[in-house]
């Protein structure tokens, strides 16, 4: 049987399995392909993970262990290099363990079926979070040739403070959030961010894609922005995983 899996921490808001087991079915793969969760607290666990599982052929990698995992890999594709983080693991032939990321082709082919009409170039964007999620957006961001300032809960050189948005928020039009705040089962959370402020003027991305409609697309949609979930960017980097596996 080839297994490929998804590892991470929880993983109980994942969709991976379920897409990975359907796409199987409609391949005809379904006898001899399976797909796998383990939860893995800790990274340091991987070593053993791989010992048990001699049937792996790929891994994608959520979070938290997107960066974390980039030490127990023996080479980085030039698309993780990009990133700084890796989603997809490639086992090769010789045994050696790649990181890829498909998250960033995913991501910048969404958004730019997203801001399709509209001029990409005129709109500044907010990003909210700077895991690994998040800086696979900022490489998209920078080769749309969209400006940016991503948003933590701490001040540093490289991010501002959610208490500096509502000074900035007319300018950027574009407000992508990275962090996991709103996925199920907290669906009652959003990013802390000034909902009065927005307009039909502004574009609301989620990479959470579990519920569909968070509420921070909800408050949004509410003030007539346009609002865009994770689910799209989830089957493009899916498809790029199977891609990259295969190749």
């Amino acid at each position: 049987m080839n297994a490929y899996a998804l590892i991470g921490y929880p993983l109980g808001h994942s969709f991976s399995k379920k897409y990975f087991t359907e796409k199987f079915e409609k391949m005809g793969l379904s006898r001899t392909h399976e797909y796998k969760l383990f939860e893995l607290p800790d990274i340091q666990e991987l070593p053993q993970l791989l010992k048990n599982e001699p049937n792996l052929k790929g891994l994608n990698v959520t979070i938290p262990h997107k960066q974390a995992v980039m030490p127990f890999l023996d080479g980085l594709d030039a698309s993780a290099e990009k990133v700084g983080a890796v989603n997809v693991i490639k086992f090769m032939e010789d045994g050696r363990l790649i990181g890829y990321n498909s998250d960033y082709y995913g991501f910048k082919t969404s958004l730019e079926d997203f801001l399709s009409e509209g001029n990409i170039p005129s709109i500044k964007a907010l990003v909210l979070g700077n895991g690994g999620a998040g800086k696979a957006v900022v490489a998209a961001l920078k080769d749309l040739g969209i400006d940016y300032k991503t948003v933590s809960r701490t001040k540093s050189e490289e991010n501002i403070s959610y208490d500096e948005i509502p000074s900035l928020i007319a300018d950027y039009q574009l407000i992508i959030n990275c962090s996991p705040v709103g996925t199920y089962p907290k669906s009652e959370q959003c990013p802390d961010i000034p909902y009065e402020s927005l307009t039909e003027n502004y574009f609301l991305y989620d990479l959470v894609y579990n519920p569909l409609e968070t509420l921070f697309l909800q408050k949004g949609k509410e003030k007539g922005a346009k609002i865009h979930n994770g689910l799209p960017m989830l089957h493009l980097q899916a498809e790029k995983a199977w891609e990259i596996w295969h190749s």
